[in-house]
């Protein structure tokens, strides 16, 4: 048996009304339509469902028992109408995203506070994740989409270009290259170097760079916060990208650009081939993609780091 609703909403409203004309009236139908409604519900049943005489309409037995459910059905379809409205709205929704550890503490945090202000009913599930697992998800469907770079396999995958995020040393105020201008890379491989997992976006766009030449690293490390304690205590020198600059502020330590062509990890925003973003997750990527601008300040423009914003910096190309 299939029930249409407006099927279900005639016979509620005969049911009520308990007089065709007034019920058609109710439905917006004329009185010839309004009973073939209900004349094809009562053939789909095989049961008739109302009593009728010259005077009068009523529910049979069996229109009784549906009745009740007809009324709950369509109580139902409102609810998931109004669901879809809220989401629409965005007032209801949730999104999930995976981003690098770099952007998900340095610049989503406050364009996540912005989004919530602005859209107090939509959950927003963010996933911390190194280059692989972030694009893992986005292709596994754990999360709608990511912020990270890219990798040689982007199959299922689409990639809209971000932001360019440049590298610079960091080392401490006592180190011989922290006075200097800008340094080149072959000037680095004279020191002891701290270097981020193979894993991870930092440390797969600086061995490119390196090449052949890339240095054993006296340390390896997982976290940001292990190469800026390591780079504190004196242990070895450091090459990040400016979005992870905010881990090492302080007077203690510098930040010096490179010289010679810039050396950049591009960012990017990354979903699933051919899938349509939710309405709440579409609302977030639009406002990240809105403050790409955004990224290229935060973690180097804070007075404690020494160096001028990226706009009045002279840096060989």
């Amino acid at each position: 048996m299939n029930l249409s609703a407006r099927q279900l909403r005639a016979f509620v409203a005969l049911a009520d009304e308990k007089h065709f004309t007034r019920a058609a009236q109710r439905c917006h139908l004329t009185q010839p339509a309004f009973s073939a409604l209900i004349r094809q519900l009562e053939d789909s049943a095989g049961l008739r469902l109302f009593d009728r005489n010259t005077r009068n309409v009523e529910l049979t037995a069996e229109g009784r028992v549906l009745d009740a459910t007809a009324r709950r059905l369509l109580a139902d379809m409102e609810l998931v109408m109004e669901d879809l409205r809220d989401h629409a709205a965005r007032r209801r929704g949730r999104v999930a995203l995976a981003a690098l550890p770099s952007l998900a503490a340095g610049w989503l945090p406050g364009l996540l506070a912005r989004f919530r202000d602005a859209h107090p009913g939509i959950v927003v599930d963010l996933r911390d994740a190194l280059l692989d697992p972030c694009l893992d998800m986005v292709h596994g469907g754990q999360v709608d989409f990511a912020v990270a770079s890219r990798r040689p396999d982007m199959s299922e995958l689409d990639s809209e270009f971000l932001h360019a995020d440049r590298y610079y040393l960091v080392c401490r105020a006592d180190h011989p290259l922290a006075d200097a201008g800008e340094v080149r890379l072959r000037d680095i491989l004279r020191y002891p170097v701290i270097q981020l997992a193979r894993g991870s976006s930092v440390r797969k766009h600086l061995d490119e760079a390196f090449g052949a030449d890339a240095p054993a690293p006296v340390f390896e490390v997982e976290h940001l916060a292990t190469a800026t304690g390591l780079v504190r205590a004196g242990l070895g020198i450091s090459v990040v990208p400016a979005m992870t600059l905010f881990h090492f502020g302080g007077p203690d330590l510098r930040i010096v650009p490179l010289a010679g062509k810039a050396l950049t990890r591009p960012l990017y925003l990354v979903q699933r081939k051919g899938r349509t973003l939710s309405v709440a997750a579409q609302a977030l990527y639009d406002l990240l993609r809105e403050h790409r601008g955004d990224i290229d300040g935060p973690g180097i423009r804070h007075p404690s780091y020494g160096i001028p914003p990226l706009s009045q910096m002279s840096i060989a190309v």
